[in-house]
């Protein structure tokens, strides 16, 4: 595309167009009914195509500077800013420039992600910023309440209608996540959780080791951590761990030994990881200790290592989402927390990783490939866990996640086809194995299994508002929050 553009401007004279100049031009023609919608060209003037080519667009949203009820040592509290966020991390310049309304970020990163050429049909939010489960229940709500309304384009006078309208708008939120600890979950929570539309939950475990926990004043035991994950996957969501080697009281070898502990011990057991190396940041605790000499972080290459024998651990049903904060290398004193690139070093040493991240089919469809189902199972937090998938020997293209909870009940946790993002009213087969009908046939196995080998008469899903109307299709009906079918 880059060889045609250049080669054009020659031609005429005139300097090399971008792609965002391009695509208005694309979608002004089309309005005037000049040309016709190319779903190819699109495709080749999206800018940053990484962020639609998971099947979905990723939309992060700040909350409002809050008290935190946490003392952690490591983590950083800036003057405007809720504590663990830093200055220069680019949600939060975003936030801070829009005052922290959610409307406002919400419409932006849509208006933003249109305007470089992805489609905004799906749409998995995030709402971070420092302990989502300590902000006043009210504040909750509304900050909920305006996500959807901005997804809608409209205002609504409770959350319910704007949840309502954003089952057939036009930017669906088929995921929605927060932030949160361990030692906030209960049933309570998790009810008011789903009321809010929540699929997912980012737990702050951070160690596996209660000494390190206590030495860097987290607040929470691992005991807490174990009860947490088994609420939440009996309840159906999505469990993020974040987890943060090179601790005061860490050293490499029970860094490492904690990663594999995470996939051996059915306790943890996290669908999906983030690994944030801890950062020496001037405006945390965690400084003074470095500057008396009481705290090391670890050397580049002892985090590359680190990062190489982790990789080696992760099961082919976890996805690693980060490796890293978008912390700006100028806020770091010291330590490999630096290094922004580790995905790509990794990359470059040609390192094998089964994680879900690294083998999603992204741009590598092939429409003569005929994806085989594959079945893993494992015990989690009690109960059972299916990972059913869709897949080639290096291509991830479609999975889904069934439990059957230690209460004895079938629920689908996750369901996701990958590659480049259609829009929902889509059928194009050859440029992504999305609208294929590979969802479809997943959910119709885990049926099968549910009556055949569960022996149950009832299946419920973790449904998102913006995926209700598909599961509405294959015969659920909504139940309280949830979608169910019943044999």
């Amino acid at each position: 595309m880059a060889k045609i553009k250049r080669k054009t401007a020659k031609k005429h004279k005139i300097s090399c167009p971008n792609n965002i100049s391009l695509l208005k031009t694309y979608h002004e023609l089309i309005k005037k009914k000049k040309i016709e919608k190319s779903s190819l060209l699109e495709l080749l003037l999206i800018t940053r195509p990484v962020r639609s080519l998971s099947g979905i667009v990723n939309i992060s949203v700040l909350t409002k500077p809050y008290a935190c009820p946490g003392e952690c040592i490591y983590c950083p509290k800036e003057k405007n800013i809720p504590k663990s966020y830093v200055s220069g991390e680019p949600a939060v310049e975003r936030a801070k420039k829009l005052n922290y309304d959610p409307y406002k970020q919400t419409k932006l990163r849509i208006e933003m992600l249109e305007y470089e050429g992805h489609p905004t049909d799906k749409i998995e939010l995030r709402i971070v910023g420092g302990t989502w489960s300590f902000y006043k229940k009210e504040y909750q709500e509304w900050f909920a309440k305006r996500c959807f309304d901005a997804c809608n384009g409209k205002n609504s006078k409770t959350l319910k209608e704007s949840q309502k309208i954003n089952e057939k708008a036009r930017h669906r939120m088929v995921g929605l996540s927060i932030e949160t600890r361990p030692d906030f979950i209960n049933e309570k929570e998790i009810k008011h959780l789903r009321e809010l539309g929540m699929t997912m939950v980012e737990l702050g475990v951070q160690s596996l080791y209660d000494d390190v926990l206590k030495k860097n004043k987290r607040g929470h035991t691992i005991e807490q951590t174990i009860k947490s994950t088994k609420l939440l996957k009996d309840a159906g969501f999505k469990v993020l761990y974040q987890m943060m080697p090179n601790l005061p009281g860490s050293n490499i070898k029970k860094d490492e030994n904690m990663f594999k502990e995470l996939f051996t011990n059915q306790d943890f057991q996290p669908d999906l990881l983030k690994i944030y190396p801890c950062a020496l940041l001037k405006e945390a605790p965690i400084y003074k200790l470095w500057k008396n000499k009481q705290y090391k972080p670890y050397t580049e290459k002892q985090l590359i290592s680190l990062i190489k024998a982790i990789k080696q651990h992760i099961p082919a049903y976890v996805r690693i989402q980060r490796i890293s904060r978008d912390i700006p290398s100028s806020k770091i004193i010291a330590g490999p927390a630096k290094i922004s690139n580790i995905r790509q070093i990794l990359k470059n040493q040609n390192l094998k990783c089964k994680c879900i991240r690294c083998r999603e089919i992204r741009t590598n469809y092939n429409q003569k490939e005929k994806p085989q189902l594959i079945r893993k199972d494992y015990k989690a937090s009690g109960g059972k866990e299916i990972f059913l998938s869709f897949e080639t020997k290096t291509k991830l293209y479609s999975l889904l996640r069934l439990r059957k909870t230690s209460n004895n009940q079938a629920i689908i946790r996750e369901i996701h086809t990958f590659g480049q993002q259609l829009p929902l009213n889509e059928r194009q087969n050859t440029l992504s194995p999305q609208h294929q009908g590979l969802g479809k046939k997943l959910v119709k196995e885990t049926e099968k299994i549910t009556k055949k080998e569960f022996k149950l008469k009832k299946i419920s899903v973790i449904s998102a508002i913006g995926t209700r109307n598909y599961f509405g299709k294959l015969g659920y009906k909504l139940e309280n929050t949830y979608m169910v079918k019943t044999f």
